[in-house]
């Protein structure tokens, strides 16, 4: 293995495994936001921090990442989006007119001030958030080309947009993002709302959900300093070939809403290498806010955790809750 290998992938089944991974968690229940600990911080080879990573849940796949650097914080966002307004996808009433809109305030407190935010795919609930956040803080936005010309429209600067397909490795301060291509998530008829990508920005800046086109769909790799890595997905369904060899040892998991992708989390699990500790995500109703307990949407939660479960029994299953700062390890901090 090379210096480079190492370098992404840190101690792979020794960080993790000492911690007693091989049972199931139940939901996890909330608990107050706290700071982390000093032995959090406790300094690794160069003066970055070895565990002192925290991660939040947002809500969908949405993912707040805090990695503490020589004395400052770093934050890194996935598909961030907070505001979460009602289109009647629940309540059997979908409008795809509903128009998009920010609650800035409420973003700010969840979202922080990211440096990076990756973006799985364009999406409202994925993307909605995305340019006020890009804005209002000048965070490098790493997605699909789709995704680069909607914010383009939407008025974010392009020099702070990087437009990636899958494959590549990207090196930060701290940590490396990793992308990998891969796809959305199939209802009963095998398709999916809003497909199509752009080659240009839209005539018009987009004002309804149904203006934002999927545009492709990403999985992101992120690999803190001497930390576990951890896999971000955003759709129920993935690119088997691109997956193989990610080996994260954290994986953020979409469930699926049906069955029209075959043998979807036994493949899932192979492909990755059954990870250590597996999250469930996009299996809450994504309408209702943040500082209610997450509900169900309709997915078969449980039938996931029990495949999970099933084909890799050695992995460590977390349901996240919205309240809760999760350390480098996947346990809750208290």
């Amino acid at each position: 293995m090379s210096t480079h290998e190492r370098h992404l992938r840190p101690g792979r089944r020794t960080l993790l495994r000492g911690a007693a991974l091989g049972a199931a968690a139940p939901l996890v229940p909330s608990t107050p936001l706290v700071p982390a600990t000093a032995a959090d911080r406790a300094a690794a080879p160069g003066g970055r921090a070895a565990h002192g990573v925290s991660y939040r849940w947002l809500g969908t796949s949405g993912w707040r990442v805090d990695l503490q650097r020589r004395g400052e914080t770093a934050t890194v966002l996935v598909d961030p989006y907070v505001t979460r307004f009602s289109t009647g996808l629940f309540t059997g009433a979908f409008d795809p007119a509903t128009r998009l809109r920010t609650d800035q305030a409420l973003v700010r407190r969840h979202a922080g001030t990211p440096e990076v935010i990756c973006v799985t795919h364009t999406h409202w609930d994925h993307l909605n958030d995305v340019p006020y956040l890009a804005k209002s803080t000048g965070a490098r936005v790493i997605g699909t080309e789709t995704t680069y010309h909607v914010l383009r429209s939407l008025g974010v600067d392009p020099g702070r947009i990087s437009v990636v397909k899958g494959g590549e490795v990207l090196a930060f301060d701290g940590y490396v993002v990793e992308v990998a291509a891969s796809r959305h998530s199939r209802n009963g008829a095998y398709s999916y709302f809003a497909p199509g990508t752009l080659t240009a920005p839209p005539a018009t800046a987009p004002r309804t959900i149904s203006d934002l086109p999927e545009g492709d769909t990403l999985a992101f790799k992120v690999t803190p300093d001497g930390a576990p890595s951890a896999l971000f997905t955003g759709a129920s369904d993935f690119d088997e070939r691109s997956f193989r060899g990610l080996a994260p040892d954290i994986a953020m998991l979409a469930v699926a809403s049906t069955a029209a992708t075959h043998r979807y989390v036994p493949r899932l699990l192979d492909a990755l290498d059954r990870p250590d500790v597996v999250v469930p995500v996009h299996w809450d109703d994504f309408e209702r806010p943040l500082s209610e307990p997450p509900r169900k949407d309709g997915t078969d939660l449980d039938d996931f955790l029990a495949q999970v479960r099933a084909v890799s029994p050695g992995s460590r299953l977390v349901v996240p809750d919205y309240a809760t700062v999760y350390g480098a390890d996947l346990r809750p901090r208290r």
